[in-house]
């Protein structure tokens, strides 16, 4: 949505609130959610918290073990089935599966990703980021439409995040064929998540439903295997002995504490209306301040809420995926 949809709302929750806290009064027994990567990091507390309500949680998953092993024990009904979201055949199969179980599905967390990897491609050589992080979760959605179609209440959830500051959308060579940087990559990948949920919830209009962007702030979980510690003691978030930071102990969420905007996205009355803008801290995010000391952290870019590169975003996702 444009930067002049970005207006906060008088929620009661902020960034210390927790996910089991912003669902505490939810009636959500008997709905179905799809989390991916919901079995690590804020995506495990995202389904734990989903399914301590009633949910039925459906996970998919690249590592059956792993996944075993994380769900293990967690109340409540949660599902697993494969997929890869650098494996667009694996993304169709498990979309086929679910269609054929599920006629509603009431959330869609599109939670899974990467971040600041060595150059590599998917697909039909595509940058792994964004194909990973936004390519396979667009390609998701699209062949989950029959199902989200048919449940006006439902909403779907992109995770974006801050780093959506750090780049726009390289339109002129998207997939890194000269000059790879892994945080511009990383960059590009979020703002294309929110730009995604802008024009998916313009697609979703007809029937009712809700398409969001969270940013779920800064969190310490597998998303950082890709960080050599001595990058992380550069970027300030941990001391030399592996310790976290003062600058990361005030700044930074615990996973449950992470999960909370996701969910308040997902939920929360409040939004009703204002479908498509971006979220943080259990809040609409106000446009970046550029004159704060605070606008690398928080806030909206306006490149990241541009109604024209949404839809510009997804004609090419479109046609990337035809020619996949």
């Amino acid at each position: 949505m444009a930067q002049t949809d970005q207006i906060p709302v008088n929620s009661k929750f902020t960034r210390s609130s927790t996910g089991v806290e912003v669902l505490a009064d939810k009636e959500m027994q008997g709905k179905v959610a799809i989390v991916t990567g919901g079995y690590s990091g804020i995506g495990l507390e995202t389904t734990k918290a989903l399914a301590a309500k009633g949910v039925k949680v459906i996970v998919p998953v690249r590592s059956p073990q792993k996944a075993e092993e994380s769900l293990a024990g967690i109340a409540g009904e949660v599902k697993t089935a494969t997929m890869d979201l650098a494996d667009l055949q694996s993304v169709q199969k498990f979309a086929h599966e679910v269609l054929k179980a599920y006629r509603n599905i009431d959330f869609l967390i599109n939670n899974a990703g990467i971040m600041a990897n060595p150059e590599s491609k998917v697909g039909p050589g595509w940058e792994s980021q964004f194909g990973i992080n936004h390519m396979g979760h667009f390609a998701l959605v699209k062949a989950l439409m029959p199902a989200l179609e048919k449940n006006s209440g439902n909403r779907v959830i992109a995770l974006s995040s801050t780093a959506h500051k750090l780049s726009d959308i390289r339109w002129d060579d998207i997939h890194f064929a000269s000059g790879y940087d892994k945080w511009q990559a990383y960059g590009q990948s979020k703002t294309a998540n929110a730009l995604f949920a802008n024009a998916l919830s313009r697609r979703l209009k007809g029937s009712g439903g809700l398409a969001f962007a969270v940013h779920p702030g800064g969190i310490f979980t597998p998303l950082q295997r890709h960080l050599p510690k001595e990058e992380m003691v550069a970027l300030g978030w941990i001391n030399p002995d592996g310790s976290p930071t003062p600058l990361a102990q005030q700044g930074f969420k615990s996973p449950e504490q992470g999960c909370s905007t996701t969910l308040w996205a997902a939920t929360s009355d409040l939004l009703e209306g204002k479908t498509g803008v971006y979220c943080e801290d259990c809040n609409i995010a106000a446009p970046t301040d550029k004159g704060s000391q605070m606008a690398r952290y928080f806030g909206l870019d306006e490149h990241a809420s541009s109604d024209e590169s949404a839809e510009r975003l997804w004609n090419i996702s479109e046609d990337l995926l035809k020619t996949a």
